[in-house]
Order: C-alpha cells, then sequence, then structure tokens
C-alpha cells in the first residue's frame, strides 16, 4: 500500500507574547522566543491535518476492495479513528518539538520569513492544491499542464526543479513512503494475516522491491503538485522562498517538518495494517 508522504514546505507565523503593563521602572515584556507549537500553528496544521485525512479516508475505501466485507461499518469506524485529525496533530506537533528543540535559532529565521505576506501565500496555496487534487479529473488535468511546462523547460519549470532539488523533496517523500509501507505491513504481521508468517527481510524486500515504483509515483505527482500550487506566486516570491529553503536554518525546519510527518504516518500505517490484517482474516476490530 502506497501512502503518499508530502511534507512539501512550511509556512510559519510569529508568536509574540501579549505587552503587559507599564510603569516608570517596568520594562515593556520582551516577546516571547518563536517556539514549535507556535510554528505548528502558523503551518495551519490544523487545515494540512483535514486535507490529509480526507485523502486517507479515500486510500482506506480503495483498500477495503480486498476484504471479504468491503468496507463495512467496523472498518469505516476504525479508520474514523486512526485518521482523527486532534490525534494526528497531537503526534506531529510532539514530533516536531522533539526535533526543534535544540534549534531555537532555525525556529527564529524560519517564523521570521514565513510570518511574511509571501510565506502565508505559499502555505495557503499549497494547501489548496492539495484539497484540489483530491478530484481525479483535477489531477489528470494538472499532470497535463506540467508535462507542457517540462518539455518547453520554461524558466517557471527550472525553478519548480531547482525547489525539488533544494528542499529534498523526491527523495524525503519517497523515504517516508517506503518507510510507511514497512509499517503498514509489520502492523499486518502483528494482525496475524496473511503476511503474520513474513519475517523482517522478507518485509524490507518487498518495499525495497517497490522502491522504483514509488519514485515514479511520487515524481508524477508532487511536479504537478508544485506547478498548480505556486501558480499564483510571482516569480520574485517563489525565489525568496527557494532562497530561504537554501539556508542553513531553512534546511533544518525543513528536515524537522519531514520527520514529524514520518512519525505520523508511522504510527497512522502500522495501525492501518494492523486493522487491515484483522479484516482480512475475519476478526473483530
Amino acid at each position: 500500500m502506497g501512502l503518499r508522504v508530502v511534507g512539501l514546505s512550511v509556512a510559519l507565523a510569529l508568536a509574540m507574547a501579549p505587552v503587559v503593563g507599564r510603569t516608570e521602572t517596568a520594562p515593556l515584556a520582551v516577546p516571547a522566543p518563536a517556539s514549535a507549537q507556535a510554528l505548528s500553528d502558523a503551518l495551519l496544521i490544523g487545515d494540512v491535518m483535514a486535507v490529509l485525512r480526507e485523502e486517507g479516508l479515500a486510500n482506506a475505501t480503495e483498500l477495503a476492495a480486498d476484504f471479504p466485507s468491503g468496507a463495512n461499518p467496523g472498518w469505516k469506524a476504525t479508520v474514523e479513528a486512526i485518521y482523527a485529525p486532534e490525534a494526528m496533530r497531537a503526534t506531529f506537533d510532539a514530533a516536531l518539538a522533539k526535533e526543534l528543540a535544540a534549534s531555537p535559532a532555525a525556529v527564529e529565521a524560519a517564523v521570521a520569513f514565513f510570518a511574511s505576506e509571501g510565506g502565508q501565500k505559499a502555505l495557503r496555496l499549497e494547501i489548496e492544491a492539495r484539497r484540489a487534487l483530491l478530484d481525479p479529473a483535477t489531477e489528470a488535468a494538472a499532470k497535463e499542464r506540467w508535462a507542457e511546462m517540462d518539455a518547453a523547460d520554461t524558466p517557471r519549470a527550472a525553478a519548480l526543479h531547482r525547489f525539488a532539488e533544494v528542499n529534498a523533496l523526491i527523495e524525503s517523500n519517497v523515504m517516508g513512503a517506503l518507510n510507511a509501507n514497512l509499517a503498514f505491513f509489520r502492523g499486518m504481521a502483528e494482525a496475524g494475516g496473511p503476511l503474520g508468517e513474513m519475517t523482517e527481510e522478507d518485509m524490507l524486500s518487498m518495499v525495497w522491491g517497490s522502491e522504483a515504483e514509488v519514485r515514479a509515483s511520487t515524481t508524477d505527482w508532487l511536479m504537478p503538485f508544485l506547478a498548480m500550487a505556486y501558480g499564483p506566486l510571482s516569480d520574485s516570491e517563489l525565489e525568496a522562498y527557494i532562497a530561504f529553503s537554501d539556508i542553513p536554518e531553512g534546511r533544518r525546519v525543513n528536515a524537522a517538518v519531514f520527520a514529524a510527518f514520518d512519525a505520523l504516518f508511522l504510527d497512522i500505517s502500522r495501525r492501518l495494517g494492523r486493522a487491515a490484517g484483522q479484516e482480512m482474516i475475519g476478526q473483530d476490530i
């Protein structure tokens, strides 16, 4: 089972402490440093999780086609619980805080950049594009438009390739998807289903055997997504985005966001695999 793990770029907002009352001897309060929680809030992670939930529920419906009883009420209830937005965000936030605990300078730099109008604009465009691509017809049209841009070697196509390279989007998403697939197989094995007797080596072999296919499908989805999401950005806005992504602070925050999404998808995939394994052998969930 392939789970699309697209951490992509981030948009952050500046978290400021309220100004306290002032007397003749009391100075203004110093703004609190940006925190991982403030970063998560500014990333609009609540909105991101809503889209991931929609994707997950759709994937789970497709997966249920292999079950003897199909997408029965028990399966639907289990999947709803696995993709509970609040729980998903809690997992993401905990992982993000852990990743950035020793990197306050990176958080501050990212907040300063993404609190800008351009940064917020990019984030909202990403969310809108991801939701739009849930529609197969929209996704097909986006792929066609990207193919034309790429074939023509337009300046925007070149910039998007640089954006993907600087942020290591292809490699990070491929590794995230492979790790999520392995977690799914482990969950199925835990359930004692069809993979119950498979060894860890067997599962690793299956996962790595799909690496080329996962890489191709990741690229096939990601580049049209970038073209669609950032289409409304001006050249200068996109170049500023690329420039920030290429500094140490930008790279550090990008890596932390990917790590947090990986933690989330590992948890989701293992639980989903366990539930799928139980369905396949007719157990109650």
